[in-house]
């Protein structure tokens, strides 16, 4: 019986109720539609992380939503990857980024963290960046409607507006394919795809 490669894909936020559709949560969202259109449901368990497990086009596939909130991110990866001696080429990782424009899609192989702590923390917990990440971009206070003034952590941690959810939505396809081009073994045709996006 011929074993399949394994790969592991991460959406990274904060558990609960009041984290949801915030714009942090942004690699929740993601994950939780992958589950959905992959009919793979997101179950707790060991990790400490909501997970699911699938065979999609000769892969097996773990998705992941670490629970232990966004600063710990790192733990929950750490020991999913090594439960199953996952490289780092076989990880993707989607979250949220300040420095892009809303809605803007970059993947990027390795490179900083940005002061992004979720990925901070996923550096320290596995030793190396060189993993695969999906930036999302969620802007910055001062831009479309939103203060100057307003704290960065208050933003980060504040609910997608109906119109911002709206283009998320109308985006989900395209972030699909992409994360398929990936999980295919084409991470080049992947950034192609994704780098586009603007």
């Amino acid at each position: 019986m011929e074993i399949m490669e394994r790969i592991i894909i991460v959406g990274l936020g904060n558990p609960g109720a009041r984290y949801e559709n915030t714009r942090h949560n942004v690699g929740f969202m993601v994950v939780a539609e992958l589950a959905r259109r992959w009919n793979c449901p997101l179950i707790s368990g060991k990790w400490r992380a909501l997970s699911g497990q699938t065979q999609w086009q000769g892969r097996q596939i773990v998705l992941l939503q670490p629970q232990t909130f966004m600063n710990l991110s790192g733990t929950a990866v750490r020991e999913v990857t090594r439960f199953y001696k996952i490289p780092a080429e076989r990880l993707l990782v989607i979250h949220d980024d300040l420095d892009m424009a809303f809605a803007r899609l970059k993947l990027v192989r390795g490179g900083g963290a940005g002061g992004h702590k979720g990925i901070i923390s996923l550096s320290q917990e596995l030793g190396e960046t060189s993993f695969y990440r999906l930036k999302i971009g969620i802007g910055r206070p001062g831009a479309g409607n939103v203060p100057a003034a307003m704290p960065v952590d208050h933003f980060v941690l504040a609910p997608f507006p109906a119109e911002e959810l709206a283009v998320l939505n109308e985006r989900l396809d395209t972030i699909i394919l992409g994360i398929e081009d990936w999980a295919r073994g084409w991470p080049d045709k992947a950034m192609n795809r994704l780098n586009a996006i603007r």
